[in-house]
């Protein structure tokens, strides 16, 4: 078992700023990627980033250029830093880590931090 907990998240204007940490205890050594995934209002959940072990990075188009993943491997954490916010940011951000083998959408969770973003 694999326990996340997140922190950062919270409301900014369009344009702005905002950091998310993750840290990931218990089972870490079975993580291979480390994630963030949103769920934006009445839509299903959609995966923001991911990074691998090895440190390569995979975004969606939407947050292309405006978001950076990083992790630390040596503190089990992944963070997620987020400029030039957009409305169509605002959702519930989820930590994700993905053990070996498991694929996308799939291992564990954290409980969700919002973020909001106004116009």
């Amino acid at each position: 078992q694999v326990h996340l907990v997140e922190s950062g998240g919270g409301l900014v204007q369009a344009g702005g700023s905002l950091n998310l940490s993750c840290a990931a205890s218990g089972a870490t050594f079975t993580i291979d990627h480390l994630g963030w995934y949103r769920r934006p209002p009445g839509k299903q959940r959609e995966l923001v980033a991911i990074v691998s072990s090895g440190g390569h990075a995979t975004y969606a188009d939407s947050v292309q250029g405006r978001f950076t993943i990083s992790r630390d491997n040596a503190k089990s954490a992944v963070y997620l830093q987020m400029v030039t916010l957009k409305p169509e940011d605002t959702g519930v951000y989820y930590c994700n880590a993905e053990p070996t083998g498991w694929g996308r959408y799939r291992g564990y969770w954290g409980q969700g931090t919002q973020v909001t973003v106004s116009s």
